[in-house]
């Protein structure tokens, strides 16, 4: 059973807009004390557009749409807190553990908690050297059954862009571009890569959503790509320089499966001089405000 807080679920019986926002970001992806102020403005993003932030966790075992003051902290500074992916709530639902969600597990308990839309920086996808390792995210498979809109600044910039989004295709996940014809690359404004489909407005967005449910069929995602601003994003030269370092790092030091993603980001936050994650924060920021532009346009019905 999710647990919604008293706001989110007064919001959402009011058919009021409401925005999932992930909790890992909170808890494995910035410094304390810098992480909780981080998750307090992001929920102040949506609060101030007239929307409700649901910040998605495990608490304790139960899984929680939206957190109050004190939970938001123990996201923020719990040690050892675990690190929930879809295929690992039950098991902490079973054992009573604390987790924060990923993509995949956010997804899921925004979309089972009754949430449409969910802002996150950056989606996992396929690994460089599939070929070989076969090491694929699960976020491709959950948003592949689960009907929610997800505003995203791409790919994480790490992984083999090209495959993701063949992968997303054959997923029959629908990707449309923000205001861009290139998907974005995370970091980067673009990864190079075309989309199918552009929108200008979040209130297109929301007509998507509208269709997706007239038409039946598998209940797939919507990924909305939103490129983080050129005058924000980590300097491409750099960027490139610094990722074939730190890949080059990771085959040499012997870093495979879960580890992978972790050992790039953290080396890329040290090479740049954290340079990436102010890049990254600036797409996440980006991301919340125009899903919470969307959430207010779906629910405007």
């Amino acid at each position: 059973m999710i647990k919604r807080s008293d706001e989110v679920a007064t919001a959402l019986s009011e058919g009021r807009p409401v925005v999932a926002l992930e909790s890992t970001i909170i808890s494995h992806g910035l410094p304390q004390p810098r992480n909780l102020k981080v998750a307090a403005e992001l929920e102040e993003i949506v609060r101030a557009a007239g929307a409700v932030p649901a910040t998605i966790a495990v608490l304790d075992g139960v899984p929680r749409a939206g957190l109050d003051k004190g939970e938001l902290e123990r996201i923020a500074t719990e040690p050892g807190l675990r690190k929930l992916g879809f295929r690992d709530l039950a098991p902490a639902a079973a054992l009573g553990v604390s987790g924060a969600t990923t993509v995949s597990a956010t997804s899921f308990l925004a979309a089972r908690a009754g949430i449409r839309v969910f802002a996150t920086g950056g989606l996992g996808g396929v690994h460089r050297g599939w070929t070989t390792v076969q090491d694929e995210s699960a976020d491709l498979d959950t948003l592949s059954r689960t009907r929610i809109t997800v505003v995203c600044a791409g790919v994480k910039s790490i992984l083999d862009v090209p495959a993701t989004l063949q992968r997303l295709e054959t997923r029959q996940v629908a990707v449309v571009g923000y205001r861009t014809d290139e998907f974005p690359g995370f970091y980067l404004t673009t990864s190079g890569e075309p989309v199918d489909w552009r929108i200008e407005t979040p209130a297109e967005a929301a007509g998507i959503m509208r269709a997706q449910d007239r038409l039946g069929g598998p209940e797939t995602a919507l990924i909305v790509a939103n490129p983080v601003p050129e005058a924000e994003q980590l300097d491409p030269a750099l960027h490139d320089r610094v990722l074939a370092e730190a890949l080059r790092a990771a085959d040499a030091e012997g870093v495979t499966g879960q580890a992978i993603t972790p050992f790039l980001l953290e080396y890329l936050v040290r090479a740049t001089s954290g340079a990436s994650l102010e890049a990254n924060l600036a797409a996440v920021r980006g991301n919340v405000a125009l899903a919470t532009e969307i959430a207010q346009s779906w629910a405007q019905g």
